[in-house]
C-alpha cells in the first residue's frame, strides 16, 4: 500500500505541470504572508486562486472551483479591508477573537454552504461527472469558504476552518493526480498551525 501510494507520488511530481507548480508556489506564499499579518496575502494569493480555478475545472472539482472563483473575490474584499487606515495611520483591522454569535454564525454559513455544495456536486456526478466526489468536495470547499470569510475580518477562528480544508483537501487532490498540489495542502496544513499559534499570540499581546 505505501509502496503504491510513493509511486503515485513519483508519477504525480514527474507529471506537475508549470501552471501547477506557480500555483502551488503562490498558494504557500500567500499562507505565510497571512501568518504574518501581511497584506501581501491578497496579491499573492489571486495568483494562486486563479491558476487553481481552472485547474479545478479541468481535474471535475466543481466545488473547488467554486471556492477558487469565490477566493478570488475574497481577496479583493479582504485587500480593502486589511488596506483600511485610521487617522493615526495605524491598521484599523486588528486580530479578534469569535463571540458565541459569531461561532453560531459560522457553522451556519458552512452548513449552507455544505448542503448547497453536496447537492449540486451529487447532481453534477450522476449528470456527467462520475469522477465527483461530492462529500470530500463539498467539505473542502465549505470550510474553505468560511476561512476566507473569517480571515478577511482577521478572525482568529479562519485558522481552524484552513485546518480542515487542508485536511480534506490533501487525499481529494492526490486521488486526481494533482500530487504536487496534494504536497501543497500538507504544506498549508502545517502553517495553518503554526498561523492559528502565531495570531493567538498577537491577539494576547493587544
Amino acid at each position: 500500500m505505501a509502496g503504491a501510494i510513493w509511486e503515485q507520488f513519483i508519477t504525480g511530481i514527474q507529471h506537475t505541470t508549470a501552471l501547477e507548480f506557480i500555483g502551488t508556489i503562490a498558494g504557500i506564499a500567500s499562507v505565510w504572508f497571512s501568518r504574518k499579518e501581511n497584506i501581501l496575502v491578497y496579491p499573492v494569493g489571486l495568483v494562486n486562486t486563479l491558476i487553481y480555478t481552472w485547474l479545478s475545472l479541468k481535474g471535475h472539482l466543481y466545488g473547488e472551483a467554486s471556492v477558487n472563483i469565490y477566493y478570488s473575490v475574497m481577496s479583493v474584499y479582504g485587500w480593502v479591508l486589511w488596506a483600511r487606515r485610521g487617522t493615526d495611520q495605524e491598521h484599523v483591522l486588528r486580530i479578534t477573537a469569535s463571540s458565541r454569535k459569531d461561532w453560531l454564525q459560522q457553522w451556519l454559513f458552512f452548513g449552507v454552504f455544505y448542503g448547497v455544495l453536496f447537492f449540486c456536486l451529487h447532481w453534477l456526478k450522476q449528470a456527467f461527472a462520475p469522477e465527483a466526489i461530492p462529500w470530500a468536495d463539498a467539505l473542502a470547499s465549505a470550510s474553505a469558504y468560511t476561512g476566507m470569510w473569517l480571515m478577511a475580518r482577521k478572525k482568529i477562528e479562519s485558522w481552524y476552518w484552513w485546518i480542515i480544508t487542508n485536511l480534506a483537501s490533501i487525499p481529494l487532490y492526490f486521488v486526481k493526480g494533482y500530487v504536487f498540489t496534494s504536497f501543497q495542502f500538507l504544506v498549508l496544513l502545517v502553517l495553518a498551525v503554526a498561523g492559528l499559534l502565531s495570531w493567538r499570540k498577537k491577539y494576547k499581546e493587544d
